[in-house]
């Protein structure tokens, strides 16, 4: 058991004695066993034929102490707990030690325009090849959005990047380890021809489609599509490039700002950057003094003292959705709230707020409204105007509850206005702007 493991980790560790020596003993208890060949795939534990005269030094505490400190755990060099519960976890099958890895220098494709191909007699018999086709599409597209490239799917022949799916020993020489191990692996671009950029992704596991009961092939692939681009693992939890596997919902997927850095770093911003000119906005508000504008995953900040700056939402609020709903700054709670689908977030500065994004029902809203078109606030007032189809609702922000009467029609709050809003904001707390195909504009005072 995980005691005796310990203790046999703890008395060796006091010894000098030769790895042969280190192996033969622990490779006499299985879960030793698989915590020593875990090192060796991941961290260069490498193991030499012993020499009968020569006292060697051990070299498990370095090796664990080179972990230890990858996942950001107290550096032991031990086979502590909570080392052991990160062996345990789901993961990718890429080294993490990066010169191990043969992620060294800086590995890239030499071109934008990429092809892949998921090879057809190999596809996962657990889910169906229209939800494996699009599972493998938008894993892609997490990577286009913030990039130059761009992905084209062929049938026939050889793409940039070969996807497939197989068992234990597949060719490459790094076998998968049966269900509940290694997820995937994928290799780095290679200027010459061969498996460089290939995705590979273990069939004993049972993907999903985005259910919690097995690991959701889109967040798995993302994942290896990064190494198909040239990067290496990341050590910061939460970037979809950390080693091991965790459950998030794709629908609230959101790519991290240490990804976005490092990608970028290799290939360079996206060249599909929006004309502010030409837009219908997603979303208006005001932020620190400032006005904010939304559309598609980026923003515009414009001030009195400056003009207009183009940033990419994630830059700035990295646990933000991209394609907002609607947005309005609280300045009395000091909050920016950004709405997208059933949920909202709230942010302070550019921290969300513990226990967001909340359904839209936090704010009294019926199950009907499934998503915000726009929305604004009055400091003055207190209240806050939520726009959905051809309706409105009025919050009240201090007493944290609807106002009576809700919803009320468009049409008799602001006559003339056709259409359905996109976005609003308050202009001095005076001129209510409603933006939709064109701008309107009310001053009427109605909250």
């Amino acid at each position: 058991n995980a005691c005796n493991v310990i203790q046999f980790f703890l008395i060796i560790t006091f010894k000098n004695i030769n790895k042969s020596l280190l192996l033969f003993v622990l490779i006499k208890h299985r879960n030793a066993k698989k915590n020593v060949e875990y090192l060796m795939s991941f961290y260069n534990l490498v193991y030499k034929p012993p020499d009968s005269t020569a006292r060697q030094p051990d070299p498990l505490p370095d090796t664990l102490k080179e972990m230890q400190k990858f996942f950001r755990l107290k550096v032991t060099g031990k086979l502590d707990k909570k080392t052991l519960e990160v062996m345990k976890k789901p993961r990718c099958g890429v080294p993490d030690v990066a010169a191990y890895s043969t992620f060294g220098g800086k590995p890239k494709w030499q071109k934008n325009k990429l092809t892949y191909r998921c090879v057809i007699v190999n596809y996962t018999p657990d889910m169906s090849n229209a939800e494996v086709d699009k599972s493998i599409k938008k894993a892609l597209q997490v990577w286009a959005k913030v990039t130059p490239l761009r992905f084209t799917r062929i049938n026939n022949g050889t793409a940039d990047i070969m996807i497939s799916f197989a068992t234990r020993d597949h060719g490459d020489a790094q076998p998968f380890d049966g269900p509940q191990g290694t997820l995937a692996h994928a290799f780095a671009p290679s200027p010459s021809p061969g498996i460089g950029g290939d995705a590979h992704f273990d069939d004993d596991e049972l993907f999903t489609l985005g259910s919690s009961k097995g690991p959701v092939l889109f967040l798995v692939a993302a994942h290896e599509f990064g190494h198909s681009l040239g990067l290496s693992h990341s050590d910061v939890r939460g970037a979809l490039m950390f080693p091991t596997y965790s459950f998030t919902d794709p629908d609230r997927f959101s790519l991290s700002s240490d990804d976005i850095k490092r990608i970028q770093s290799i290939y360079g911003l996206t060249d599909s950057e929006p004309d502010c000119r030409n837009l219908v906005w997603d979303a208006v508000t005001t932020f620190k003094g400032e006005t904010m504008f939304f559309n598609d995953r980026f923003f515009w900040r414009r001030s009195p003292s400056r003009s207009a700056a183009q940033l990419l939402i994630k830059s700035f609020w990295p646990n933000a959705p991209d394609n907002i709903d609607a947005a309005y700054e609280d300045p009395v709670q000091d909050k920016l709230f950004l709405f997208k689908g059933k949920q909202v977030w709230a942010f302070n500065d550019k921290n969300l707020e513990p226990g967001y994004p909340k359904p839209l029902s936090s704010f009294g809203l019926p199950a009907s409204v499934t998503k915000v078109d726009a929305a604004v606030h009055n400091k003055n007032s207190g209240k806050t105007l939520l726009f959905f189809d051809i309706y409105y609702y009025s919050y009240d922000e201090r007493e944290k509850k609807m106002d009576k009467g809700n919803p009320k029609r468009l049409e008799n709050g602001f006559p003339g206005l056709t259409g359905e809003v996109t976005a609003a904001h308050m202009s001095n707390s005076r001129c209510l702007l409603l933006y939709f195909q064109q701008i309107f504009n009310n001053t009427k005072k109605l909250f």
